[in-house]
């Protein structure tokens, strides 16, 4: 589910609800100043950090709510005096929100959606499979691509599936900047699709399943059927910090920290998009 569609979930199923943003931040803070929270007396959507700036926050928007006052603002130290320890102080600003505030809310979460990074896992075997429980959880559009209509069913994971003979055109066709990680069950299509996201200059991360053997004999493959291809560019082995553990779900955790480090890289000047955390509690 797209976070525009849990937060609208989330803000329908609370009549009451209070904003929270990070207004302004002086020295060291768990997040940057825009990062955005929803609170209501039943529950929380999303994250200013944790700890105790979280929880005293979240007990003053509870509080603004109950009195039905329309706005506050906290300045908060974050050291010894609340039991914090990043040294720095956030101004945090607190809201009642109106209807039109939550359409408003559900908009911007909208327009993030439609900006986050695209993600293609080509290959839908166990690894792949790994990847998409991750990146479910992750603020990226993932794409699970395979040829197999049996391999794609066993997926449980809320991310797009893609049943297509030509997981190539996927590649090709893909949104400038999207990570590419090749896992499928065929070595010469493997080659062929990891070929494919190194010939797309803007990919920012292309991942290709395997060992150093298979990057060797991939490289030569390279240099025998496609010119200019950079193969320098290639992550392979994926999850290398799992080298010692070949559990799918320990390639999946050490390859989406990789990832997800890249877009970070790749996307650390965009300030257009506002820093917001989506995990409903």
């Amino acid at each position: 589910m797209s976070q525009s569609a849990t937060l609208r979930a989330f803000l329908e199923a609370h009549e009451a609800v209070a904003k929270v943003r990070i207004s302004r931040v002086l020295g060291s803070a768990p997040r940057a100043e825009g990062t955005e929270m929803f609170v209501a007396s039943g529950g929380v959507f999303g994250t200013i950090g944790g700890g105790q700036l979280e929880f005293r926050v979240i007990d003053a928007a509870r509080a603004l709510l109950e009195r039905g006052d329309a706005a506050d603002v906290l300045d908060l130290p974050l050291g010894p005096e609340i039991g914090q320890c990043c040294g720095g102080r956030v101004e945090v600003s607190l809201s009642c929100m109106s209807a039109q505030d939550k359409e408003a809310a559900v908009a911007e979460a909208a327009r993030e959606d439609a900006h986050q990074p695209s993600v293609y896992v080509l290959g839908a075997g166990h690894v792949g499979r790994a990847l998409c429980d991750l990146f479910q959880h992750m603020p990226v559009r993932c794409v699970l691509v395979d040829q197999r209509e049996e391999e794609l069913a066993q997926c449980a994971a809320q991310v797009e599936q893609c049943l297509t003979a030509l997981p190539e055109a996927e590649i090709a066709s893909a949104p400038d900047g999207s990570a590419f990680i090749v896992t499928t069950h065929d070595h010469g299509l493997d080659f062929l699709l990891a070929s494919t996201a190194l010939g797309r200059e803007d990919a920012t991360y292309v991942g290709l399943i395997g060992s150093a053997t298979k990057r060797a004999n991939f490289r030569s493959w390279v240099q025998r059927h496609c010119d200019g291809v950079d193969v320098a560019r290639l992550v392979c082995p994926i999850g290398a910090g799992a080298d010692k553990d070949k559990r799918p779900a320990v390639i999946a955790a050490m390859t989406v920290a990789e990832v997800m480090a890249a877009l970070s890289i790749a996307n650390q000047c965009d300030a257009d998009i506002p820093v917001r955390h989506f995990a409903a509690q």
